[in-house]
């Protein structure tokens, strides 16, 4: 087997003014105090940029495609708060106990995803045994796969919103020309870099999950009830034991809140673990969480406005800003998923996996 991935892709991040000085007050020439925390949050506004692009996109759609699938008169309340209650915890249970607080402390050298994973395992056993070979390589796959998905998913939810905009674009043949347009430039600009993206990206993406906050905010009043998605966990289980096969193929829907999370992962070695974690628990998790929140509020007391919960959200004069920063959004978001296929295909190529 060829030598492990290493770290040496990790992006560099600026250090802020004087941190060419830094030197001046430490031996060992690492930052402190004042240097290193410029350095951390400047890899959290970087790792924003290009990590949380993918599941910071999910509720442009999760929880509408999640309503569409219950029943063609609508959405009951119970079903509506299992569906949020779906959504929340699989973010919960998914994205921060199963990879920000556990599978990000197995790194490889520094990188992570599913080939540096399998490396692991690997080096654990002491030898290259087929069935871990063959697990990594299904791990790979399935988030190839994702990556396809992605880009065309979140661009063309994004581009919708002109739908409510001006009814001119209430027709497929301006929609999907318009998100391909877009799909084609993010994948020229392609070449230009993480690092350059990053620095780029991370200042929209904070806006973004800004934006969601206060939209979440400001429509969690409509109906209180809604916290029983978060601290009653059994609406959830209820909905799924309920609804059979429904709720089998609506738990397939409420997956589009986690996709990203092996991006997530897979991108460590760009910005290392604690400025994703950081990240993640301090602005990505609530945002997310609260707009969730507010969508369902605003449905359980409007349910006509399941058809489209998100951009429904926003006053009629915030209605255009808001469609197109959902669209940079989702190009970022393509972006991350871009950024994680090719690490990972790095690693299979290190890992004797893809030819150079």
């Amino acid at each position: 087997m060829t030598s492990p991935p290493t770290a040496s892709k990790r992006a560099e991040v600026p250090q802020g003014p004087g941190a060419a000085n830094a030197g001046n007050h430490q031996a060992s020439g690492h930052l402190t105090g004042s240097h290193a925390n410029a350095g951390l949050a400047a890899a959290v506004l970087g790792s924003m940029g290009v990590v949380f692009g993918d599941i910071g996109t999910s509720p442009l759609y999760a929880l509408r495609e999640s309503l569409h699938h219950t029943s063609t008169a609508g959405a009951t309340r119970a079903e509506v708060l299992g569906i949020v209650s779906l959504l929340i915890w699989a973010v919960i249970i998914t994205v921060t106990f199963k990879y920000v607080l556990f599978i990000m402390r197995a790194d490889n050298k520094g990188e992570g995803g599913t080939l540096s994973l399998m490396a692991l395992a690997q080096g654990a056993l002491g030898r290259r045994t087929n069935s871990v070979l063959l697990l990594g390589v299904i791990g790979a796959a399935l988030f190839y796969g994702d990556a396809v998905l992605t880009p065309a998913i979140s661009v063309l939810s994004a581009v919708e919103g002109l739908k409510l905009v001006s009814p001119v674009f209430d027709n497929t043949t301006l929609i999907v020309p318009i998100a391909t347009a877009i799909l084609v430039a993010l994948f020229v600009g392609q070449s230009y870099g993480t690092q350059r993206v990053a620095s780029f990206f991370g200042p929209v993406m904070a806006l973004w999950f800004l934006v969601l906050a206060v939209l979440g905010m400001r429509h969690i009043g409509d109906d209180l009830q809604i916290f029983e998605a978060v601290y009653n966990p059994w609406h959830a289980v209820s909905f799924l034991w309920l609804h059979g096969k429904i709720g089998f193929i609506v738990l397939g829907a409420v997956f589009l809140a986690v996709t990203g999370g092996e991006a997530l992962y897979a991108d460590m070695g760009h910005f290392g673990r604690r400025p994703i974690q950081f990240a993640w628990m301090m602005f990505v998790m609530p945002a997310l969480i609260l707009n969730y929140l507010g969508q369902g509020a605003m449905v359980l007391a409007h349910p006509e406005t399941a058809r489209d919960p998100f951009f429904l959200m926003a006053p009629s004069w915030a209605l255009l800003p808001l469609v197109i920063l959902a669209t940079a959004a989702t190009v970022i978001a393509s972006q991350a998923v871009i950024t994680g296929a090719f690490s990972l295909t790095q690693q299979a190529i290190q890992l004797g996996l893809l030819p150079r």
